[in-house]
């Protein structure tokens, strides 16, 4: 996992990566991408909560106690948003371990702004 990293050629900034996958923020497009599960999709800000939240829905307890011979593929569609996610049980325990990182990353950069903003004003 590392911190945040810029690449200057390209405008992304990475605000989250585990071994499976990453998070770039695009401050020009103002979106994120998720690279994760060989795909890299484009989110809004809203996009990334609906997703966070489709992700955070899927009872992983339940799925790893589930004795019947039921796929473990997931679907993970998000509401007007025109990919989705097919993904087994590791990769959802994955893609929350991601989301989980980077809105611990959004939530640590608000509290540095509102202290820098504080000791400044």
């Amino acid at each position: 996992m590392t911190g945040a990293k810029t690449a200057t050629t390209t405008y992304y900034t990475e605000v989250f990566s585990t071994n499976k996958g990453t998070v770039y923020q695009n401050d020009r497009e103002n979106c994120w991408y998720i690279d994760f599960a060989g795909k890299l999709v484009r989110f809004d800000y809203r996009g990334l909560l609906k997703l966070k939240k489709s992700i955070y829905r899927v009872d992983i307890e339940a799925l790893l106690l589930d004795s019947s011979k039921k796929p473990e593929i997931e679907m993970v569609f998000i509401c007007a948003c025109n990919h989705c996610y097919f993904l087994n049980l590791l990769q959802i325990i994955s893609l929350k371990e991601l989301l989980e990182g980077t809105f611990a990353m959004f939530e640590l950069n608000q509290i540095i702004h509102d202290r820098l903003f504080r000791v400044v004003v």
